[in-house]
């Protein structure tokens, strides 16, 4: 990086930006950025489009104490679209040990990224992050640090990089997508939501996208599994990414009629209620498997029937607190990343999930957040705003947010989607309807 004329310790470089990058708030976002990491800036161009359409411009000069703090506030600024106007290789260290970047790596974004190598932009595959990215092969892709291994190089931060940023949509689609990505509120109409997000995703399905479901808990002790099933049966849920309470509650619930011991159509406990959940583990464990539990007529009809039955993904990700657990809970949290990645990109790395909905869960939400890239569309639904701002406030800027009860929506997105299969249309019955 070239050396500030006005003081010879001062680093600076010049940073571009392009598109739509003052509605979007990008340019003050990134001025924001310059200023809270102690640097300066100077605009040096820009340029501003005239009409509603029309993309604006921006050259800016960064300056900072150190290339080290210059390195550090560039890095910040890509994910925001901004990208150094010096045009260069990139740097590449060999990894010096296993499980570890080497020092100064390029963490990567969830948005689109390249980097140049020998002359020639790569495209970086399965945008994540938090990672880091690999060169192997004339490839670049993003790698978890777990999967460092000595040898490997590895890009490090500074030149040769760009990140483009998320595509701002098309004049006819710009109004639903602002209503919807807007900052969240409990007071906007959840009706229209949900029938925005309908519309969305039988458009993803009829383009032959999968639609990834993230669950909590929550989803069995509402009431909702009925309707989970209904939307597995109707083919939007092509993978699922839960924990250990997930299954068990809902195998509870097709043994017992129960969730936690709760009568699921009484709302009343239970006798004896709150050993429900973990005979009915301790019963699916004695069978080796789900297919072996349902083969054997333990499990009739539920989350878990359905998803083997249609021939769903799905992942279930243990925790510490885990009783049992059930024999398909991966309880290697690390496996668990790898096998989400999966979930995520497809077993061949080539069939990235349309969509991702996230219901009652802040944990295994985060986790997927984390892992999406930012060109797939995150819908985040919790009666607890909290829950739905974490994960913006963790980097999923696509993510869309919904605050309502977990079973009200899943209900009535059911009936808009799966009608035909929900039990009193005549689709398959399953305990654990709540009544009103």
């Amino acid at each position: 990086m070239n050396s500030s004329k006005s003081d010879p310790v001062e680093r600076s470089e010049n940073i571009v930006l392009e598109g739509h990058i003052i509605d979007s708030l990008r340019l003050p976002k990134v001025l924001d950025e310059i200023i809270e990491h102690g640097a300066r800036y100077k605009i040096l161009d820009f340029q501003i489009g005239v009409k509603h359409d029309d993309e604006s411009f921006a050259r800016i000069q960064v300056t900072a104490a150190s290339e080290d703090e210059l390195a550090a506030v560039v890095e910040r600024l890509q994910q925001h679209g901004a990208n150094l106007e010096s045009i260069e290789d990139a740097g590449v260290v060999i990894a010096d040990r296993d499980g570890a970047f080497p020092t100064g790596f390029y963490s990567s974004t969830n948005l689109e990224t390249e980097v140049r190598i020998d002359g020639r932009w790569l495209p970086v595959i399965h945008p994540e992050m938090d990672c880091g990215i690999l060169i192997q092969d004339g490839t670049a892709r993003t790698l978890a640090m777990s999967d460092v291994r000595a040898g490997m190089q590895i890009v490090m931060r500074g030149l040769g990089i760009r990140v483009t940023p998320i595509v701002k949509p098309a004049p006819e689609e710009r109004q639903t997508f602002e209503f919807m990505a807007s900052e969240i509120s409990s007071e906007k109409p959840k009706a229209l939501l949900i029938e925005q997000l309908a519309r969305q995703m039988h458009a993803i399905r009829q383009a032959g996208k999968r639609i990834l479901w993230v669950a909590g808990p929550a989803v069995i002790h509402t009431g909702s599994a009925p309707d989970i099933c209904a939307l597995i049966r109707a083919g939007y849920v092509q993978a699922l990414f839960a924990g250990n309470g997930v299954a068990a509650h809902d195998i509870e619930s097709n043994m017992f009629g129960t969730s936690l011991g709760v009568h699921l159509e009484k709302g009343l406990p239970e006798e004896h209620g709150h050993e429900h959940h973990i005979r009915a583990i301790n019963e699916i464990r004695r069978h080796g498997s789900f297919a072996a539990a349902i083969d054997a007529g333990v499990i009739s009809d539920g989350i878990v029937y359905q998803l083997v039955k249609s021939g769903a993904e799905y992942l279930l990700g243990g925790s510490v607190r885990d009783d049992g657990p059930l024999p398909e809970v991966v309880s290697d949290m690390l496996e668990v990343q790898r096998r989400l990645r999966e979930l995520i990109w497809g077993p061949e790395g080539n069939d990235l999930v349309g969509m991702c909905i996230v219901v009652g869960t802040m944990l295994h939400g985060i986790a997927t957040g984390n892992c999406l890239p930012a060109s797939v569309p995150l819908v985040c639904v919790d009666i607890n705003q909290a829950t739905v701002t974490k994960l913006m406030d963790r980097g999923s800027a696509q993510s869309l947010g919904i605050i309502t009860d977990v079973g009200l929506f899943i209900r009535q997105l059911a009936e808009r989607l799966a009608r035909s299969e929900l039990p009193e249309a005549g689709g398959d019955a399953a305990p654990g309807r709540a009544t009103a």
